[in-house]
């Protein structure tokens, strides 16, 4: 028994003491990429026998710490030299480095060679390894260098001589990455270019709107009013979403403020829809109408309802977002990645959308009624011929907006070509009340050339004009 302990006892021995090597299979092994053959060095970039140079022994690979260059000290590995050089990527490119005032290649215990960068070694005589790490370990303040690892398969290794600078080093040809130009890429482009022109776009289109409807003193009646409401609403919507997507770009703007604000302005703009749709359905329904005397009361009572309406629900939206919603929906930006921001939960979303959503129904139902009751109309008044032409821009306002909700509720599925029709669909919509509200209305038009003085191909008097710009417009011959 204590002839067997002893035997064990130096083979455990023999074998600490025997160290690593190549050859040694007892313990796992790493595998390091080599340029060329066994017995080849690079020569001038041309792999070359060894008996054909001055040289006397191959490349063989001297490791670090993995810590290198904060702690330096050389560690025996057990190895495998692979012939071959690297094959790289489709988005990869091969890239020859020497090791030099500039550059140093050390291959690390792991089996990854680091190439490690450093400005201020410009101005050091540093030639050897050996060179290298005394400097390092005597100047503290040299400054943290950079460094990049490349595994195995990423890179292999070689003795180099340079026949012209009559120099012998290391030489390592890698796999970096490609440079990429963000400006060439379709995302890029249509985020942070095409994006931005379509809400400018959008935005004036809707100023547009509300400064004819406020302006012109004929279309400050109660439906104008709320159509300049509208558009503001909408206008406020567009620089909301447009800053929010920019927040990628900088941290101090937060991505949950900008989405409150964008989501709870398209919000109240769909309640100023639905106010209009009810005025338009209720005078068609009363039997006693007066437009303008009650106009201003009106006004304020139909504010009253959107605006309480609105702020109830972003509240709800906000307490089930903070209170109920655990997670929130963190997006991370480009230039601090690490601190990723939070965005308006899914929750609250819901509470959004959903409203939204009820608003288009009761709409549609205002549609329905209104339409049902003109046609049993037999006679009606100028009151009721005038109410026949909101009706129709309400329709229209309705429908065009219905469909850009669609497209913003499709929008947060989180694919390209989605949010690029997205963008498509919201400067049409755009576009669209920009000709809904004045282009398209007979009316508009001639109060526009008349203020500016500005003249019409169109003999005929427009028709929808209250008796006084039906005057107007005969005494100006139109």
């Amino acid at each position: 028994m204590i002839q067997i302990f002893v035997l064990v006892l130096s083979t455990c021995l023999v074998d600490w003491s025997a160290g690593v090597n190549p050859q040694d299979t007892s313990k796992p092994s790493i595998n390091i990429a080599k340029c060329c053959e066994l017995n080849e060095i690079l020569v001038d970039s041309i792999c070359t026998s060894i008996d054909k140079t001055n040289e006397s022994s191959p490349w063989k690979p001297e490791f670090v710490d993995d810590q290198f260059p904060t702690i330096i000290r050389r560690k025996p590995v057990n190895y495998q030299l692979r012939i071959g050089s690297p094959v790289c990527g489709k988005d990869e490119t091969q890239w020859q480095v020497y090791y030099g005032t500039e550059d140093k290649l050390v291959i690390l215990t792991s089996g990854k060679l680091r190439h490690v960068t450093h400005h201020n070694w410009l101005n050091k005589k540093v030639k050897t390894f050996d060179e290298y790490m005394q400097s390092y370990e005597e100047d503290e303040t040299t400054g943290e260098p950079l460094h990049q690892d490349y595994a195995f398969g990423h890179y292999c290794a070689e003795k180099a001589v340079l026949s012209g600078d009559k120099k012998v080093t290391t030489y390592a040809m890698i796999c970096v990455p490609n440079v990429k130009f963000p400006w060439r890429e379709t995302n890029y482009l249509v985020r942070n270019m095409i994006d931005p022109i379509t809400r400018a776009s959008a935005i004036a289109s809707y100023l547009m709107v509300a400064i004819v409807y406020f302006v012109l003193p004929q279309l400050r009646d109660l439906v104008g009013n709320m159509i300049s409401s509208m558009s503001l609403c909408l206008v406020i919507n567009q620089v909301a979403a447009t800053v929010g997507s920019f927040t990628q770009h900088a941290s101090h703007i937060s991505f949950l403020v900008a989405d409150t604000v964008a989501y709870v302005s398209l919000l109240a703009a769909f309640f100023w829809l639905n106010a209009l749709g009810y005025f338009v359905w209720n005078t068609f329904r009363s039997r006693n109408v007066f437009l303008r005397v009650t106009d201003r009361r009106k006004y304020c009572y139909y504010s009253f309802y959107v605006w309480g309406s609105t702020l109830t629900i972003a509240a709800t939206a906000l307490f089930a977002h903070f209170a109920l919603d655990e997670q929130g929906t963190p997006v991370a930006n480009i230039e601090h990645a690490n601190e990723p921001q939070e965005t308006v939960g899914v929750l609250a979303m819901s509470v959004l959308f959903t409203s939204v959503a009820f608003t288009i129904i009761v709409d549609l139902c205002f549609v329905l009624n209104t339409a049902s009751t003109i046609k049993r109309m037999c006679t009606y008044g100028r009151i009721h011929h005038k109410m026949k032409y909101s009706f129709r821009l309400f329709t229209l306002i309705y429908v065009v907006m219905s469909i850009g909700w669609l497209s913003v509720l499709m929008s947060q599925i989180r694919y390209d070509e989605i949010y690029y029709a997205h963008l498509f669909f919201n400067i049409i919509q755009a576009l669209s009340i920009l000709y809904i509200c004045v282009f398209g209305q007979k009316r508009v038009t001639f109060l526009l050339s008349k203020t500016c003085n500005c003249c019409t191909s169109s003999r005929q008097t427009p028709d929808g004009l209250d008796w006084g710009e039906e005057m107007t417009a005969i005494n100006a011959g139109y």
